[in-house]
């Protein structure tokens, strides 16, 4: 990768022309919008403001990331801005069965279930994660589930990966160096890769994935050394997305890296291995064309669950 590639190195008020989405509208994003307010469902794609909403929200093929176990975080990460709290209201028992009705209504051919870090609970709600997940098989057998997890170890992460995940998920964020400067302190690079490396470890048949953001100030050779990393941890997907600033309490945007750059990186990352890498200003963890590709390799591994859509077996 070329360091004479353009980048704006001290951004400016005005984001770059790369960077600028259309408002989000339509009947495809109206409709899941009232369904997500009428079945009460937290999504991080309004929480987290992704600016892809719109398009992952339109046209007869959505998907969608659910954050279950509440909207209240136990950690202080400066790159979010999901809320934060000592001690969150206890998750809702019937949320799993909600969950389950409002995918099998929505019909979605691919869903990402994410949640807020509750290290207030035994378990950091794995076992509601893995309720969640049997609900949607029962009521929503065709759908592929991704769970894009906190960084559970240990019986923790057992108790998730026995509820099966078709993808699990759990993002480093950013390159080893800004950990500490920018997760909350509880989190590391190194956990992060154990909890990678143990979702195949107890299911070998698991595709794993993770994302990282930039634009805080690492170097082109921190990215490809983190890159690196996650692929000799097996991580099968990656995700390279630009930081942006929620809010002015939040750590500042160093550099708005440009597009030329994100082409680069996902060269890098199918050199090293990684079966498929989404990289661009916008792509964000949960991204619709890298949930595409990982849904189609899903269903090609288990054609059980390619029955026809509801809305097909209705006409």
């Amino acid at each position: 990768m070329s360091s004479a590639t353009p980048s704006v190195r001290r951004p400016p008020e005005r984001k770059p022309p790369w960077l600028k989405v259309p408002l989000p509208g339509g009947e495809g994003y109206a409709r899941l919008k009232e369904m997500a307010r009428r079945l009460n469902l937290h999504t991080v794609c309004e929480e987290a403001r992704c600016p892809n909403v719109g398009e992952c929200w339109k046209g007869g093929n959505a998907t969608m990331t659910i954050m279950v176990l509440g909207d209240e975080c136990t950690r202080r990460c400066r790159f979010c801005a999901v809320k934060t709290v000592d001690r969150a209201a206890p998750p809702d028992p019937l949320e799993p069965v909600h969950v389950g009705q409002a995918v099998a209504e929505m019909d979605l051919g691919y869903l990402v279930i994410t949640s807020v870090d509750r290290d207030d609970l035994p378990d950091g709600g794995a076992g509601h994660y893995a309720a969640c997940i049997r609900e949607i098989r029962a009521r929503s057998p065709r759908t592929v589930i991704e769970t894009l997890i906190p960084d559970y170890c240990g019986s923790d992460l057992e108790t998730l990966m026995a509820a099966a995940p078709d993808v699990l998920a759990h993002n480093v964020e950013v390159v080893p160096r800004l950990q500490r400067r920018i997760r909350d302190p509880r989190c590391s690079f190194e956990r992060s890769l154990e909890t990678l490396r143990g979702a195949k470890r107890l299911r070998r048949e698991a595709l794993t994935k993770s994302s990282l953001m930039v634009g805080l100030g690492e170097t082109e050779a921190e990215v490809i050394e983190a890159m690196t990393l996650l692929r000799e941890a097996g991580v099968d997907f990656l995700t390279v997305g630009q930081y942006l600033r929620p809010t002015p309490n939040h750590a500042p945007v160093k550099e708005y890296v440009h597009p030329d750059r994100f082409d680069g990186f996902r060269t890098v990352g199918e050199r090293l291995g990684f079966r498929y890498v989404a990289s661009g200003p916008l792509v964000r963890s949960s991204y619709k064309a890298g949930e595409f590709f990982a849904e189609r390799l899903v269903r090609e591994r288990r054609p059980s669950l390619n029955r026809p859509r509801i809305a097909e077996e209705r006409r």
